[in-house]
């Protein structure tokens, strides 16, 4: 099985970012990016991984998830409502 993998917007395409800063997440760290996270809040600070690896639930998501085998995808990971 392949690893599900995604194109992240370093800064969203709404927030005025472009299609050339994308970096590749596996699907599970994308969706937790965006559960955690507003569109704005990424464009304001977390834009890069050095910034987002700062907060402290995705530090320890990110620990969590280097346990699990390439790919793991955890469906149960809900998106909270976008402000």
């Amino acid at each position: 099985m392949a690893e599900p993998c995604n194109a992240h917007h370093l800064i969203p395409l709404s927030k005025g970012g472009r299609n050339t800063e994308t970096i590749l997440l596996h699907k599970v760290c994308h969706d937790k990016i965006h559960a955690v996270f507003s569109e704005t809040e990424l464009k304001r600070y977390y834009h890069t991984i050095p910034r987002l690896l700062e907060h402290e639930e995705i530090r320890k998501f990110v620990q969590w998830l280097r346990n699990k085998p390439p790919a793991f995808y955890d469906r149960s990971v809900k998106a909270r409502k976008r402000r």
